[in-house]
């Protein structure tokens, strides 16, 4: 869409829907140019023997491990090539080149993910700096470090649209796909990453799916105003086209969140209720929210759990009993929410 809309369109990191010429590939889908991994698993280490640039693979080097480099010590070599440096530093050679001329960037960075490589699992991060002396586990040493350093290179690139004089041109969102996780020696209890929510990753309560956005756009978005306002990332699409002046595809189920960005909330449209569904384990399980109703269905057979977020967002008070017409009204949404799909069924096991 901005492709055609004259946008010079790039996406850095992590890609998980086509692999090396398939029609998935980020260049059969409208990037200009992409850098970085073609696999979710090749996402999952942070010392890769390649990326990709386009449909050509980049060799990097780290074909010899090095004293370690996968054990989550913190300790690897700095003559390693770390992913994700290679993609904050494509990050700001991408917005030089395009400063002159309209572009997108998707910037999908994969710190503070794990590395679940068999025998490799750990948090890898060149140096658990700076936080090395203190008296935490050696992997949450690292997880904090990793989004230190993640925080540092968003700091590199802000400055970096600062010194090519278009910052004030340029809208910046910030957000997360998933909720804490606790994969590779991670402990979401440690920092109390969740906050006052419950869950985690593949959780559908709130602390699973429940994430942070921060945006930026000096002169259209009040500076340290905060949102109450409901949405999703099914809004994003709809909500860019809106900001760059083009027609939004039909029949999307998404909603421009623009007029809450530039402070215009009277004018913001609404969804009914958000839908979310979960294909992992022994069942599928659901989830829908409607305003400040929040209901949770762990397995196609049982019972709906009902909590009001308005005055319980930690989700530990089950009030379905309470509120027999809420829970009819959510029955019918998580029917009709869904589109019938042989690969997605309801199941459990």
């Amino acid at each position: 869409m901005l492709k055609n809309a004259g946008y010079s369109t790039g996406l850095i990191g992590k890609w998980g829907l086509g692999g090396p010429g398939s029609e998935g590939h980020p260049n059969r889908q409208g990037f200009d140019s992409f850098f970085g991994y073609l696999c979710q698993g090749h996402a999952h280490n942070y010392y890769p023997e390649y990326l990709y640039r386009n449909d050509e693979r980049v060799p990097l080097n780290n074909k010899v491990p090095t004293s370690g480099r996968y054990s989550g010590s913190g300790k690897a070599s700095e003559k390693n090539d770390y992913s994700h440096d290679l993609l904050a530093n494509e990050a700001l050679s991408f917005i030089t080149r395009n400063k002159n001329n309209p572009f997108y960037l998707y910037l999908a960075l994969t710190i503070p993910h794990a590395n679940n490589e068999a025998g490799k699992e750990g948090m890898e991060v060149p140096s658990d700096a700076p936080y090395s002396g203190e008296d935490w586990p050696q992997q949450q040493k690292n997880h904090a470090a990793m989004i230190t350093r993640m925080d540092s290179d968003v700091g590199r690139i802000m400055k970096g649209l600062k010194a090519l004089g278009i910052d004030d041109n340029t809208i910046v969102i910030f957000t997360s796909d998933n909720g804490p996780h606790r994969e590779g020696g991670a402990d979401p209890s440690f920092f109390k990453s969740s906050g006052p929510l419950k869950g985690i990753k593949r959780d559908l309560y709130e602390g699973g799916i429940r994430v942070p956005m921060i945006a930026r756009w000096p002169g259209k978005i009040r500076p340290a105003s905060v949102s109450a306002h409901i949405s999703a990332f099914w809004d994003f699409l709809p909500t860019v086209a809106e900001i760059a002046g083009v027609e939004s595809p039909t029949g999307l189920d998404g909603l421009s969140f623009l007029p809450t960005l530039t402070g215009s909330a009277d004018n913001q449209k609404r969804h009914d209720y958000l839908y979310w569904e979960f294909h992992e384990g022994s069942a599928t399980r659901q989830a829908l929210r409607s305003r400040y109703w929040k209901a949770v269905r762990l397995k196609p057979s049982a019972a709906i759990e009902l909590y009001d977020l308005a005055t319980d967002i930690a989700e530990t008070k089950n009030v379905a009993d309470d509120n027999p017409k809420i829970i009819a009204r959510m029955e019918e949404h998580l029917k009709s929410a869904r589109t019938e799909s042989p690969f997605w069924t309801l199941f459990e096991k």
